[in-house]
């Protein structure tokens, strides 16, 4: 196991010093096509080594009623990606890890020689001001912001962007990103997929 790998970092892909991470976060409840594709955009925009598709315990933001059993999304989640530089795992819930800050503040702790970056659709960026702790996010890493349908003009105007615009780069800057220091942000626009989780266990419930 290489150095920046130990014990406390059980359940996490392999991260070798100076690679190159998108860190892709959700519940995937469940994953779906949409979210396949920012994955590997954002590799290749962003050049990338890896992407990590972290499939969280639940979102403290949402209601966990209708959430699918963890193992179950993350098998489902796995299957999906099934492709070389995408890493899938749930290593938050076993560190007893909830929020996004506590999940960046432990990796970057714990992978110091790695080069992260935080992914997220504009649909979350749209209520990014709502996360626990979201300027420390911010602060400890750069991030990524992928396009949403419908979700472009109101994403780019919400109270975090404005607050963080003048840490935007240009997104012919993108590839530059995961070697910046944060707080370092840039939006990318792109093939957008119509696809969400909502929609498709709504579809799922009227046919039963």
């Amino acid at each position: 196991m290489p150095e920046t790998q130990g014990a406390g970092t059980a359940g996490l892909p392999i991260a070798g010093p100076g690679l190159r991470i998108g860190l892709f976060g959700g519940s995937f409840n469940p994953a779906h096509e949409g979210h396949r594709l920012v994955a590997l955009e954002c590799l290749k925009r962003l050049a990338l080594d890896k992407v990590w598709i972290l499939v969280s315990p639940g979102n403290p933001l949402k209601d966990h009623t209708e959430l699918a059993p963890l193992a179950e999304r993350t098998e489902a989640t796995r299957r999906l990606m099934n492709h070389p530089a995408l890493e899938v795992t749930a290593f938050e819930a076993a560190h007893n890890l909830r929020y996004t800050h506590e999940t960046l503040t432990f990796l970057t702790a714990a992978l110091p020689a790695a080069h992260f970056v935080w992914i997220m659709g504009a649909d979350s960026l749209m209520n990014f001001d709502r996360w626990e702790r979201w300027e420390d996010i911010a602060r400890l890493m750069p991030m990524a912001v992928y396009a949403r349908p419908g979700a472009t003009f109101r994403a780019t105007q919400s109270r975090a962007a404005v607050a963080l615009a003048d840490c935007r780069i240009p997104e012919e800057a993108a590839e530059t990103l995961a070697g910046r220091p944060p707080p370092a942000w840039v939006y990318l626009h792109g093939i957008m997929s119509p696809l969400s989780s909502t929609a498709i266990r709504q579809a799922r419930q009227s046919s039963q």
